[in-house]
């Protein structure tokens, strides 16, 4: 778990065409951290020269997460239970009887190859201070575990012999180190004594044996930094990249980094700053007996809106104390993977869009090629594009198949395939072009711009934490990345939206987070001061369309959650003429 506790129940440039290869990359990492350089200034980047070296991690587009450590022998949050679930005598000595015996590094990686990632970022070192290699800094390692084996080494050796990426997880802030100036529970205790310097000096050293010794790195993932400025995290990438120039550092040192990391949800279309999504495959980061896990199509569309926005996602597993994936999880990578495999040329090395993410699904596009991923077809099976300075010369899906285009007010339209041949996650309708589809300005589909909701001011209940990241404007701007979320103390909440105007609303359409909590609900119109129920139902899922036997006429609508499993979140409410 990474920027704030519990957000696993909570919300919490184009390149030129450059064929991704994970073993070409490592190639030149490794030529490029054998001559390793002295001072830790570092010479600014040109665009290019940026670009360049970010340009294999974009590609990359999937890779897997693993949060593991002796803190799955109680089956609670790695870092964070520290001094909450688990006092902190108690937490910090079950390394002495942590010995995953059934741990196999080839598997692991074979795990993620079958799900289609392209690299692995392993947790070496998470908030609680454990180091999950040999580290000479700390006695507090796995060497000193009844284990007694370099997991980091074997990992990062079967990446590279499997032909995957390895990158190192290493916690900013260290709640167990005395230097480190808090401590648990939560980094919200203060301590008495504590020096930053020598702490800064330690996470150098520790960081330097990572990259020294079990790369070229794939990238450095850090986390949460306390107590880290913006001066003291960027002192720690010029430390890193002196040793490997070429090294990708994300954004949690202190410092801006190379990439966003936004955690838990899936970030919002952005072409210009590349980012990853870390989000995990049930609900904590680290393993928990009987989890609630993920169902196949969640998996796959988490992945799909993620590169739709141009990002990458970084998906996280939590093995068992006994070093093993759960099986029920291999099992749903696997039949990602499956998935993936298919539609491999439109999600590796493509960028987002042109067409923006919404209710109807994604796009990506490469070279001359745009791929609508159609999660939802419109009622009337024709799928309305917005014009595009570009001429559609073909449409197909993703088997050759030719696809029906039609046009309709000047519009290209893309007619359904038959149901037999959609897929039922998402069906891909690859359409060709006559001239490159990068240079193509992001828009929204027309069917996007029907939503009466969007742009018109709305209220809740109640939001999660008060915070404006999930407060109820989340809900009502055609973004289905984003969500209003509530307080784990409400089972029951409402969401309102003023259209500002007397409207005829004939369809409804609600879009439910990847967790479906609600199990009775209603939308509701006001008149004459009063709500009255128009529609309504028990649980409301990923999609849930609803057409109105007869339009209703109003100003303010409400959609009324009336039970949950847990605390509602949901992504978009919408309304339509």
């Amino acid at each position: 778990m990474h920027g704030m506790p519990a957000p696993t129940t909570k919300p919490f440039m184009y390149h030129t065409s450059l064929p991704f290869s994970i073993s070409a990359l490592l190639i030149v990492l490794s030529a490029a951290s054998s001559s390793l350089i002295s001072s830790e200034a570092t010479t600014a980047e040109t665009p290019a020269q940026n670009e360049a070296r970010m340009a294999p991690w974009r590609a990359a587009r999937f890779g897997m997460f693993i949060h593991w450590g002796p803190i799955s022998l109680k089956g609670t949050e790695i870092g964070w239970s520290r001094g909450n679930q688990v006092p902190i005598e108690v937490y910090d000595n079950l390394y002495k009887e942590f010995n995953p015996v059934k741990f196999d590094a080839a598997a692991w990686v074979a795990v993620a190859k079958a799900a289609g990632m392209k690299y692995v970022v392993l947790t070496t070192k998470h908030h609680d201070g454990f180091c999950l290699w040999d580290t000479k800094q700390t006695d507090y390692k796995i060497m000193n575990s009844p284990f007694k084996r370099d997991v980091t080494k074997e990992l990062a050796e079967a990446c590279r012999k499997q032909g995957l990426g390895f990158g190192a997880y290493y916690s900013t802030c260290d709640w167990h180190h005395p230097d480190f100036p808090v401590t648990s529970p939560g980094g919200t205790v203060k301590r008495e004594k504590s020096d930053l310097e020598a702490y800064t000096a330690y996470l150098k050293a520790q960081t330097t044996e990572l990259v020294k010794n079990y790369g070229p790195l794939f990238t450095v993932w850090f986390d949460v930094p306390q107590c880290f400025d913006t001066a003291r995290g960027q002192g720690v990438i010029n430390h890193l990249r002196a040793i490997q120039p070429n090294l990708v550092i994300n954004n949690r040192t202190g410092a801006r980094g190379d990439y966003d990391t936004p955690e838990q949800r899936i970030g919002g279309f952005q072409m210009q700053r590349p980012w990853e999504t870390c989000m995990t495959i049930c609900q904590q980061w680290a393993w928990k007996p009987n989890d609630a896990m993920k169902p196949l199509d969640t998996c796959v569309r988490t992945l799909l809106q993620t590169i739709g926005g141009d990002g990458n996602l970084l998906f996280n597993v939590g093995p068992t104390p006994e070093g093993e994936i759960e099986p029920r999880q291999v099992e749903r990578l696997q039949e990602m993977g499956a998935w993936v495999a298919k539609h491999a040329a439109s999600i590796y090395d493509t960028r987002g869009g042109p067409f923006l993410s919404g209710e109807w699904g994604v796009s990506t596009r490469a070279g001359k090629r745009i791929t609508l991923f159609v999660m939802h077809w419109p009622q009337d099976g024709r799928l309305r594009l917005p014009p595009i300075p570009a001429r559609i010369l073909s449409a197909a899906t993703i088997t050759g198949e030719a696809v029906e285009i039609a046009s309709a007010d000047g519009l290209p339209v893309i007619v359904a395939p038959p149901p037999e041949r959609r897929d039922p996650i998402a069906t891909a309708i690859v359409l060709e072009l006559d001239s490159p589809a990068i240079a193509l300005t992001p828009v929204s589909l027309p069917m996007e711009a029907g939503n009466l909701c969007l742009g018109r001011p709305a209220k809740a209940s109640n939001v999660y934490n008060g915070m404006e990241t999930y407060d109820a404007a989340k809900a009502v701007d055609s973004d289905v990345n984003s969500r209003w979320a509530t307080d784990e103390s409400h089972a029951a909440a409402w969401l309102e939206v003023d259209l500002g105007a007397e409207q005829r609303v004939s369809r409804i359409v609600i879009i439910e987070s990847d967790f479906e909590r609600v199990s009775r609900f209603a939308v509701q119109v006001q008149e004459g001061g009063a709500w009255r129920d128009i529609a309504g139902g028990t649980t409301i899922g990923q999609h849930r369309e609803i057409v109105l036997p007869a339009p209703v006429t109003g100003r303010i609508f409400r959609l009324d959650v009336r039970e949950s499993s847990d605390a509602p979140t949901i992504n978009e409410f919408q309304l339509f003429r």
